[in-house]
């Protein structure tokens, strides 16, 4: 499928981090067959929507086992609860990841246990989760951030090492890969989340799991469904209503074709962003590796309340994912947690501009001139700081 990028589009107003409309628009005729298929269908949960789209997303990953759920953060509360994590666990994770993972990991009474990050990419360190693993934990969710793959085959071995279940939180890496292996295949089990803003959204929630266990498959869709062995029989607790419906698992597999399209499109435009940044030696976008998917596009300057001012009035919008760490937060941080300084400074730092798939490239080339502009005005604005202090 295409769609008009060629076409320059005239700056009226701000350029959004996102404008879903826009999918919808190109998408309008698939979504009204989708829409219409499954209304008159009578079936809207559970039906044969849902069987076909854990079946295609299942083949996609690279698994055998794949369960439609109600979201991301059900996904990872559910995957959590399959491996037996509960009150008295401990759950290695990261704190920069808008706190969807540690929101899980306190939903079934485990302990979050921070892992630093690297800066260069934003996920997890394996040097600090080595550390973090020697000390003891019952688990590790390992996130691929803004579509960046983090690196598995070393963190997966120090799990293995240690005998430590992995659940990969991949609501930002649909598509995304790694030495041939999509990310969701690499862990115990991977969690999906399908918000409409995601690489593969949806037209509201929706969420998935894979795993490569027929064993643990089968504990998944218990658990997404009340914990029932058959209809009303509850043979597992903690069992949730959880489900992918109808109409979001139809509408998923229609746009599921289309998903390494749109990885592509926002690569080349992440690319032609980092371009800009490399001109400024105080800020950069972080690093893309072949196989990653640009969920977002992230620059980290130190100046980013005056870059973010600046972009908005050259007509560009942006966003921070995310300004708080996990162990920051008012609901835990005042428990015994370790430092963290590479997080600490990229939370002070990241700072998100549009790059979703359909953007036009003149619009691209609006927010490279922009970018450029307000990461000069970013540049001056810290030397001037610089100069106040040294007098």
């Amino acid at each position: 499928m295409t769609r008009p990028f060629e076409s320059p589009r005239m700056l009226i107003g701000v350029i959004p981090v996102n404008d879903l409309s826009r999918a919808a628009k190109s998408d309008r005729d698939l979504l009204i067959d989708v829409l219409d298929r499954v209304t008159t269908s009578g079936r809207y949960i559970a039906g044969p929507e849902v069987r076909a789209f854990e079946e295609s997303f299942g083949s996609y990953v690279g698994v055998t086992e794949c369960v439609g759920v109600g979201n991301g953060t059900d996904a990872l509360t559910i995957a959590l609860l399959a491996l037996g994590i509960g009150r008295g666990s401990q759950v290695a994770t990261c704190a920069n990841a808008g706190f969807y993972a540690s929101s899980a990991v306190l939903a079934v009474g485990a302990d979050p246990v921070f892992v630093d990050v690297l800066g260069e990419t934003a996920c997890m360190d394996p040097r600090d989760l080595e550390s973090v693993l020697s000390a003891g934990v019952d688990c590790v969710v390992i996130t691929h951030l803004y579509g960046r793959m983090a690196d598995m085959p070393q963190l997966v071995e120090l799990c293995k090492r240690a005998g430590v279940p992995v659940i990969e939180d991949c609501a930002q890496a649909a598509g995304a890969s790694l030495d041939g292996r999509h990310a969701g295949a690499w862990g115990d089990i991977g969690a999906f989340s399908f918000f409409p803003t995601k690489n593969l959204g949806a037209l509201g929630d929706g969420g998935a799991l894979t795993t490569a266990s027929t064993e643990m498959g089968q504990r998944i869709r218990r658990l997404s469904q009340y914990g029932w062995a058959e209809k009303y029989r509850c043979v597992m607790p903690g069992g949730r209503n959880s489900r992918l419906d109808e109409i979001q698992a139809a509408v998923l597999t229609a746009r599921l074709p289309q998903l390494d399209w749109s990885n592509e499109r926002r690569r080349q435009i992440v690319d032609r962003y980092a371009k800009v940044a490399s001109e400024f030696e105080s800020s950069c976008l972080l690093e893309q590796r072949q196989g990653d998917v640009a969920h977002l596009a992230v620059v980290v300057t130190p100046n980013r309340d005056a870059v973010s001012a600046r972009l908005r009035q050259l007509g560009v919008g942006s966003d921070v994912h995310y300004p708080i760490a996990d162990h920051q937060q008012p609901v835990i941080r005042n428990g015994n947690h370790r430092g963290l300084p590479e997080t600490e400074a990229l939370t002070a730092r990241v700072l998100s501009v549009p790059a979703f798939p359909d953007l036009t490239d003149g619009e691209v080339e609006i927010v490279c001139e922009a970018l450029k502009g307000a990461l000069a005005f970013g540049s001056a604005a810290s030397q001037q700081q610089v100069d106040v202090h040294s007098k």
